[in-house]
């Protein structure tokens, strides 16, 4: 077998440098448009035949490499692609989980080297249906986005991490990011892995007819791209919340002595009182909806001292209250199990009662609970200091009045499938709430902004979105970010949004976009190894 020529090593790193370059931040966005494109070409173009006569492919010098080797392409790309984007891991786990300083870097190798066994199947696949012979391989340009949407899919459904899925990274692109509403996010992915193969193609054929199929690609990408700077005209609404920014650092639970928690749920009950009674008495005015973020406060639902808080907030403005809180169900509740903790988001009526709770399903791993713990034991001070909590069991959309509230928490938000079945279970309004202090000042709070965003794309719902530290900010049906307060600041928003009950295409089918892409991917890999008819037969 023959070696991986080294160009192509240096080109799937590359792939993996522009790959980082087109997520938030820096957010050079027109990148994405040719970021996969130096691994296609790499994958294709990666050794020397193994036999003196060179393959039939006019001008070809080089061959396709096969899958392990393909794979090892795949694998360099995505191991640089994660350390580039999710480098926060580290000061996560270090600063907050209690994790020294080699552990920490060893937990984000970790995390690397296993999530790029993703970048790794997509590259070996492509080597899989590749024609060994010819460098433009037909079969291969043309299944690489049905593969790599497969991927996603995968990275979705078996790992539960599709952070920063290709897709997203055009969410500013209105007009492109309108096809979310039939496919979700995979099919912006497959628009994308498109234009990266005209690239490729381009680059590959022969030179002669080079310059026709690279003017098609980058007129492709520019027509696009353009799509970023149309600006359709603002969505009506007719209401308006409160979205408070608590900004509480992230403290050891000996800090919060009784004067300090009284003084500062007195602190959040007079910000998000203040917009409400200076606001006119009109309907379509005044706030109809107070929202507290998820945060690393301990409030525990079945504190008396929050209860009244909250409760005398809902009393006094006459408004629905949702508050992020530390839900308990009690063992003398469920005496056959011991008191359980989960991360939820609790509504209160305007009489202060108590009367709905939405417990988050998705947890983080590491994070919110420790998955494998006999196997994972030395990440338990990550946990220890988090949070050991419970999983919720639906995604029903929670009664306010009027409107149906679709509360998810923080992780929540990048997984499309999940969010979507809150609006079509009947949520006519995104509620959600987040703590990204987790992230320090690192890019991931941007890259958590963008995925929220996306949900309310592909299912046509006005986010309001509340958290700790920032991004505060009212998102509309089309991804824009409408209204906003700044980052780390202890402040209020008053958001404007509205309810609808229409639903989209993904709302009512979920990701059948995604799966079809992956069946014809199967399908892509059994036709390579069917056995062809000779010419003349």
């Amino acid at each position: 077998m023959r070696p991986i020529h080294k160009n192509a090593w240096f080109l799937a790193a590359l792939s993996g440098v522009l790959q980082i370059l087109i997520f938030p931040l820096p957010g050079l966005y027109i990148l994405g448009w040719i970021a996969f494109a130096p691994l296609l070409v790499a994958i294709l173009h990666a050794r020397r035949p193994t036999t003196l006569q060179l393959p039939d492919a006019p001008g070809a010098k080089l061959v396709p490499a096969n899958f392990f080797q393909a794979f090892l392409l795949g694998y360099l790309s995505g191991i640089i692609w994660y350390a580039g984007t999710c480098y926060w891991i580290y000061n996560t786990m270090h600063q907050y989980g209690g994790l020294n300083v080699p552990a920490a870097l060893g937990a984000l190798l970790l995390f690397c080297l296993y999530l790029a066994l993703y970048h790794g199947a997509f590259a070996g696949l492509v080597g899989l249906v590749a024609d060994p012979a010819r460098s433009l391989s037909r079969r291969a340009l043309v299944s690489a986005p049905f593969l790599w949407v497969a991927v996603e899919l995968a990275r979705t459904r078996i790992t539960g991490f599709p952070w920063d899925l290709l897709g997203t990274s055009q969410v500013d692109n209105i007009p492109l990011a309108r096809i979310a509403t039939a496919t979700g996010v995979y099919g912006i992915s497959f628009e994308i892995m498109v234009v990266n193969t005209a690239f490729t193609a381009a680059f590959l054929i022969r030179r002669s007819q080079r310059s026709m199929l690279l003017l098609a690609a980058l007129s492709a990408a520019l027509v696009l791209q353009i799509g970023r700077w149309i600006a359709p005209a603002p969505l009506p609404t007719d209401r308006s919340a409160v979205l408070l920014q608590e900004n509480v650092s992230i403290l050891d639970s000996s800090a919060w002595t009784k004067d300090f928690f009284h003084s500062t749920l007195t602190e959040f009950s007079s910000l998000s009182e203040k917009p409400v009674t200076q606001a006119s008495s009109s309907a379509s005015t005044r706030p109809d909806l107070i929202v507290w973020p998820e945060s690393p406060a301990p409030f525990y639902t079945s504190d008396p001292l929050f209860r009244e808080a909250v409760s005398g907030l809902a009393e006094r403005t006459k408004q629905w209250v949702v508050a992020g809180s530390l839900g308990v169900r009690n063992a003398s509740e469920t005496p056959e199990q011991a008191t359980e903790v989960f991360n939820s988001g609790v509504l209160v009526s305007p009489r202060g009662e108590w009367v709905s709770r939405y417990d988050k399903v998705h947890l983080v791993p590491f994070g919110e609970y420790l998955p494998f713990k006999q196997i994972f034991s030395f990440a338990g001070g990550l946990t220890k200091e988090v949070g050991d909590f419970s999983r919720g069991t639906a995604r029903d959309p929670i009664n306010a009045g009027d409107k149906k509230l679709g509360v998810f928490i923080c992780y929540e938000s990048v997984f499309p499938d999940e969010v979507r079945r809150f609006a079509k279970n009947g949520a006519q309004v995104f509620v959600n709430i987040s703590n990204d202090g987790w992230y320090g000042d690192s890019g991931a709070y941007a890259q958590h902004l963008a995925q929220a965003r996306m949900r309310a794309v592909e299912n046509a719902r006005w986010i309001l979105r509340s958290t700790n530290t920032g991004v505060t900010a009212a998102i509309d049906p089309y991804g824009r970010i409408v209204a906003s307060i700044p980052r780390k600041t202890r402040a209020t928003l008053v958001a404007p949004y509205a309810v609808t009950n229409v639903t989209t295409f993904y709302t009512r089918h979920g990701d059948w976009f995604a799966y079809l892409c992956a069946i014809i991917s199967v399908v892509a890999l059994l036709t390579r190894f069917l056995p062809r008819k000779e010419a003349g037969k």
